[in-house]
């Protein structure tokens, strides 16, 4: 059983390829959402940045992470590089602007939370922490709620009618 396992977890990296393209931001929804036209002329994506949580729009923050990421790629060039697709269709993936990777300089800044899965403090965790420090962005707050509490007590913001 557990050679199996093990086995099936050395596979697992193999198996699952990123697919990189470039395109210009046509739109930022959110402060971890935009949409992109791809180089190759196909119909625009929405894409999702993987790495991180910014506060949703009608949370504290919501709207000044959308401003900064829309500060960092509106009309530009990007490298997208994609991993998953989520159940809402978006691509999951990392974005990189003039050689920069836009959810570290998001984190950075204290624009969002690094992802937290189950043990792991995710992929942005040092430039959180460096962002804490400083208390930076939503980190000026004494106790910053992160985006799925907020989730779990309010649902989504719902959009203006």
């Amino acid at each position: 059983m557990w050679r199996k396992l093990i086995v099936f977890c050395l596979l697992l990296p193999a198996s699952v390829q990123a697919t990189v393209w470039t395109g210009v931001v046509s739109r930022v929804s959110d402060g971890d959402t935009l949409w992109l036209r791809p180089a190759d002329g196909s119909a625009p994506r929405k894409v999702r940045l993987l790495g991180l949580d910014a506060p949703e729009l009608c949370q504290a923050g919501g709207a000044a992470a959308r401003d900064a990421l829309h500060k960092l790629v509106a009309g530009k060039a990007v490298q997208v590089t994609v991993n998953f697709q989520d159940s809402y269709g978006r691509d999951l993936g990392r974005l990189r602007v003039d050689e920069r990777d836009v959810g570290a300089a998001l984190v950075s800044a204290g624009h969002a939370w690094s992802s937290r899965w189950h043990n792991s403090r995710g992929p942005y965790a040092v430039q959180e922490a460096a962002a804490r420090a400083a208390s930076l962005g939503l980190f000026a707050a004494p106790a910053p709620e992160l985006p799925r509490d907020f989730r779990k007590r309010h649902g989504p913001c719902q959009p203006p009618r």
